[in-house]
């Protein structure tokens, strides 16, 4: 599996209302997307209190189970239309170490991303091993995603949640408006 995301940082005083409705219109068109296990749309605005996010920000996330998914969006007119109408973004992807899927991952309202530095020489084994152990220490979480970026070295964890636990710092925080599944 390969996770996805690209990001939009929109003005200050961009109306997020275009977003939840870019969402509202276009999310239910990647069900049964192939090769797709979700993709979850993802919104943070900078007014959120409690979201500790400094910006607008529209940065869907994705879960392949093949690269050939990724190929077949990025090649797809949506996607064309999304460049066109917000800019021509930067894709970041990690390599899948482990994935918990919950059963129904509809129920989401909120997403956390964090992003970690991969230290020069590390044990990827033990650096996989002690990140999926945490992440399974976690409760309450419907997905969570783990990975890594051996171009940048940078570790990934990503969970989507119906509340948001107190526990979590130093993380994105999102609202998610659709969960599209396969």
């Amino acid at each position: 599996m390969i996770a996805m995301q690209y990001g939009f940082t929109l003005p200050a005083d961009y109306d997020m209302s275009i977003i939840d409705r870019r969402i509202r219109d276009k999310g239910p068109l990647l069900d049964g997307f192939p090769r797709l296990r979700f993709k979850a749309y993802l919104a943070a605005r900078k007014e959120d209190d409690g979201f500790r996010s400094t910006e607008n920000l529209y940065a869907p996330f994705y879960l392949w189970d093949e690269p050939e998914g990724i190929d077949s969006f990025l090649s797809s007119p949506g996607f064309a239309a999304l460049t066109r109408d917000l800019g021509w973004p930067s894709v970041q992807t990690w390599l899948v170490w482990h994935a918990d899927l919950g059963a129904d991952l509809r129920q989401t309202r909120y997403a956390s991303r964090e992003i970690t530095p991969i230290a020069p020489y590390s044990n990827l084994a033990e650096t996989r091993d002690a990140a999926i152990v945490e992440t399974r220490s976690r409760t309450g979480a419907l997905a969570t995603v783990v990975g890594f970026d051996p171009t940048g070295w940078k570790q990934v964890r990503f969970s989507l949640w119906v509340k948001l636990p107190a526990q979590i710092k130093d993380a994105q925080l999102y609202t998610v408006g659709h969960v599209a599944l396969p």
